[in-house]
């Protein structure tokens, strides 16, 4: 068996992969709620519509919040895997060996989810009049995609292929022994 800190690093490419298999599950959830919402519509509707901050709090709880638990339990579990990391045989450790548990999870997907609740935020201010300066709107859609392209990058400029999130949490994705 090879030693954590020898084991060959996982591309971005695997990585990715593994992201759109865990897209199917996630997916799955939105047409989920999507059907939901059809059925409770009428209880649903003021949640949305009651001004920004409630319909991004409704948003976060039944969207990202799932989600965000979905990634941070799986792989914060004994498995360390989500359902499309488990498909492509890869993991998310600590690096050097270290324990990699449920509080390193919650961090590391709490930052690998910023992008994405981000982008939630500003369209939620986009579509629903805030009094927000345009500029504004359009300096949090850059960071969004700035931190998009960082992410992306970030493991091809790493000898471990560590995104910034695995970095901060102390996490590195590599294959199952």
């Amino acid at each position: 068996m090879q030693s954590h800190a020898n084991q060959k690093t996982v591309s971005i490419w695997v990585r990715i992969l593994s992201f759109l298999w865990d897209y199917i599950l996630i997916a799955g959830y939105i047409i989920l709620l999507v059907g939901v919402f059809y059925l409770a519509r009428p209880i649903l509707v003021p949640l949305f519509t009651a001004g920004p901050l409630p319909s991004e709090i409704t948003g976060f709880l039944f969207i990202t919040l799932p989600v965000y638990l979905y990634f941070a339990v799986c792989e914060g579990s004994k498995m360390h895997a989500t359902w499309g990391k488990q498909k492509m045989g890869i993991i998310v450790a600590g690096v050097n060996g270290r324990p990699f548990g449920l509080g390193s999870s919650l961090l590391r997907s709490a930052l690998k989810f910023l992008p994405w609740e981000l982008a939630h935020f500003t369209i939620w201010h986009m579509v629903t009049p805030t009094g927000y300066a345009d500029s504004i709107i359009y300096a949090l859609l850059a960071a969004v995609y700035g931190l998009v392209i960082i992410y992306l990058l970030s493991p091809l400029m790493s000898k471990r292929n560590q995104t910034v999130y695995d970095f901060i949490a102390g996490s590195v994705v590599r294959y199952k022994d």
